[in-house]
Parts: C-alpha cells; structure tokens; sequence
C-alpha cells in the first residue's frame, strides 16, 4: 500500500513537471516593460532565458538585469544586442572581467553590498522581483532542483519574486547543504536547457612576489585552524604551502570554494574537527575547475548554505582560530584598505571581505590578511606604490582603518590592530617598497601622523 501511495505522489509531481514545463521564449514572455529581472547567481546563471529575451528586444524597454560574476567568455545576449542599453539595464553585485569590460563600455552598472546582507537586501530592499531566473540541476523524485554549487541570497531574491523560472541544466552538480534546492511547488516555469558544463575558472600560477607574500602568511597559520581562501595565484599558493607543511587538522568555512581546498583535503590537511559543522567543509559558492566540481558533486563531506548563513560574523567567529586570506588593490597609511576601484574606474565589489576580515577577528585566535604587492608597473615602466599616503581621488574603501587586521606584501606582515595613527603607518611603511619609504616617511610627517622619534627599522 506505501508503494503505491509513493507511486501515486511520483506520478503527481511529473504530471506538474509536465504542466509547467515550457520553451524559453514562452517563458521570457512574462517579462513586461519596466521590470526587474534576475538572472542568477555565479555558475547558476541562466543562458537560453537570455538569449530568448534578447529577441524580445524590441518589445521591451527600462528592464532591468540583475545577477551576480558573469563569468562565460561572451557578454550576455541581451547586451549584445543592445549595447546602449536603451532595453536592458544590467546590474551585479559583484563584478569579473567581464562585467568590468562592460562597465567600461556603458551598459553595466554596479550594486554596492556587503554580502552577509545581499539575503535581506533582496528579500526587503528592492521591492518585487518580477521575474527571478535561474540554472538548476534535473529534478529528483520528490520534486526539488538542487541550486548546483551555489546559493548565496536565493531565498531572498524568492521571497521578492512574483515568477520563479527555473532552467534545467544536467552538468550541474547534486551539492549538499541547507536550502540547497527549491521545490517544483514553488516554480511557476520549468525550460530544459541544452547541458553546458559550468565555467571553468582556473586560478593563473602565482608569480614571485605572491609567492613571497604567501611565505609571510603561512609562518602565521596554526594547526587547527579554519580557512577561508580567496581567488587567484596568491591565495593558492597558500594552500600549496600548507600541504607541503606541518599544518594539519584544518577546517573549512569560506564564502568562495575553490580548488585549493580539493588539494588540501586530498594531502589529508582538512578534518573539519574544529568546524562549528564538524566534519564539513562550509561555503556559499564555488568557482573553479572541472575538478572541483566533481568533488562538490553528491559529496556529503560538503555543505552549502546561504550567505547570511556563512558571512554571518557570529557563526563565522564560532570557529576558532579562523583565518581569512584575502588580495587587495591599494592601502593607505592610516590603514584604509581599496580593495574595489583604480580611481574612478570600478574593479571589483566589496563582496565578503569586509565579513570575513571582522569575522575572523572575532574568531577566538582568528586572524585576517589583505595582500598587495608593493607596487605596480605602469605601462611607461615606471613603478608605482601601492601602499600610498592617502588613496587616490575617486577609491573605494572596502575595509575602514577600524577593522583592517594584517596587511601583507612581499617584504611582511603589518598587523593594524590596536595600532596608533603614527605606530600604523610605520609598520605599513616597513613593508613598502624601500624605493619609496622615505617619500612615504615625508607624506607621514606632512600629514602628521609620524613622530619625529620613528624610523623604518
């Protein structure tokens, strides 16, 4: 008699999956004039929703496009089709190069946020989402569609939508955690979409100077620690060195997974026994190779959950010893970090950092790094600081001189906590290019926040 009831109920939720499943133009057509539209998060990013509302293009106008990292090699459809963006305005909440290269052009604008707060930004802030879109994988026998390796503020952008379409896409992987799906009870249209694989993100080798920047963190890395890693090169080569260390019995608890977590747990470094989820390697997305999509892959050593979950600063301080690596772009003396603009041109948003620099200082025996090489080469050869006097007209601060930690470059580690004005940019200027100390000892003491007893040691 169960069986028969499972049956039945089985055979209730496909007739539904039926019932809703539609093309993606009849699907886009819900889209009106003046709406605003989500298109999803990271590898979750619908792609035949978006080329089916390009072609509405000259139906629609003033709609607005919101996502977050667009990261496939090609702008979206619906840009390509109207670069003036006199029908579509899209936004991000975080930008890749790709939304930076089309920022530059005019067509994609940037949404400043914390991201512990993008849940209730969404949920509260925004007022209705007409349309939310999303990428999904195949649905189960119970009905739900699992989100693949990414949730952060889903269920904020759901509680605001009035039409939820989902897209189906077989190369998302089943990843584990909480709320990591949606029920086809609360899906207005289902689309089969051609199987993509996600976008491989492969972090570029680290160079030199990121290597010895990377030298100057690990030294300070304990057994038992928890990690969070942020993308590229240097953060990395971080894990490559914890694997070649005696630094054992790790944990996991990041808004970003990435590859160098795969490695780690495979040189048998990560335990998860001093995780607040013990045994769980803890995230709200993750971008990175093909293989490290198949280790998220029904793997049930992970656990997904949504970003006011994981950048929340009291879970995130629950874990001991919490250490957060971060880059930035740009710090002043007074320990401002810019971690977002060159100026006025926009690089990159705020995203968790600043969470993650608070939270892991709240960590008992948690500690945060921001990296910078530095300098930069300019294109006439010349060299520029990147730990300045004051950071230039139009710079963003991503971390106020409150709550920056460590700030490292390749010649050290400069801890900013409960440092004096004065004391501050002594230990910056120590780790400066020696080719520029003396011009920053000078704007120190113009700026009179150098003691004329201080020296670079």
């Amino acid at each position: 008699m169960e069986n028969l009831k499972q049956l039945s109920k089985m055979s209730n939720i496909n007739g539904e999956y039926r019932k809703k499943l539609v093309s993606a133009d009849e699907a886009v057509k819900v889209v009106k004039s003046g709406d605003l539209v989500h298109y999803g998060l990271f590898g979750g990013i619908i792609r035949d929703l978006d080329a089916a509302l390009a072609k509405r293009r000259d139906e629609l106008y003033d709609v607005k496009v919101a996502s977050t990292i667009w990261n496939y090699p090609e702008p979206p459809e619906i840009l390509k089709v109207d670069p003036e963006a006199k029908h579509f305005r899209y936004v991000s909440t975080h930008f890749s190069a790709m939304d930076r290269k089309m920022n530059k052009e005019g067509c994609c604008w940037f949404i400043p946020v914390q991201f512990r707060e993008n849940t209730k930004y969404w949920a509260e802030n925004v007022g209705d989402v007409n349309v939310a879109m999303l990428q999904v994988g195949p649905m189960d026998k119970y009905g739900n569609f699992n989100f693949g390796p990414q949730i952060g503020e889903y269920w904020g952008i759901f509680k605001s939508a009035k039409k939820i379409i989902v897209e189906v896409n077989e190369c998302q992987p089943m990843v584990h955690g909480i709320q990591n799906s949606i029920n086809i009870a609360e899906i207005d249209m289902i689309v089969e979409s051609e199987a993509r694989p996600l976008p491989n993100l492969v972090a570029k080798e680290a160079s030199d100077i990121e290597k010895k920047i990377a030298t100057h963190i690990v030294d300070k890395i304990e057994s038992g620690s928890t990690l969070q890693l942020g993308i590229g090169g240097m953060p990395n080569y971080v894990g490559k060195m914890v694997t070649e260390s005696d630094i054992n019995d790790l944990s996991v608890h990041t808004e970003m997974f990435v590859d160098a977590y795969v490695h780690l747990y495979e040189q048998g470094k990560i335990t998860g026994n001093k995780n607040t989820n013990k045994g769980k390697m803890v995230f709200t997305f993750a971008m990175g190779s093909q293989d490290c999509y198949e280790f998220l892959d029904d793997n049930p050593l992970c656990l997904m959950a949504p970003v006011d979950y994981v950048n929340n600063l009291d879970v995130m301080a629950s874990n001991d010893k919490l250490v957060s690596i971060n880059s930035c772009l740009q710090v002043d003396l007074f320990g401002q970090v810019n971690s977002e603009s060159s100026g006025f041109q926009h690089i990159g948003g705020t995203g968790g950092q600043l969470d993650f620099v608070q939270g892991a200082f709240q960590s008992n025996g948690g500690k945060s790094f921001l990296c910078t090489p530095s300098v930069r080469k300019k294109k006439d050869g010349s060299l520029i600081s990147l730990i300045r006097p004051t950071l230039p007209q139009g710079s963003i601060v991503s971390c106020p001189r409150s709550a920056t930690n460590y700030v490292v470059t390749e010649y050290g580690a400069a801890n900013m906590k409960g440092q004096s004005t004065w004391e501050r940019a002594e230990r910056l200027i120590e780790i400066a290019h020696p080719d520029f100390q003396d011009e920053l000892v000078e704007e120190a003491e113009k700026m009179g926040i150098w003691r004329n007893s201080s020296k670079v040691l």
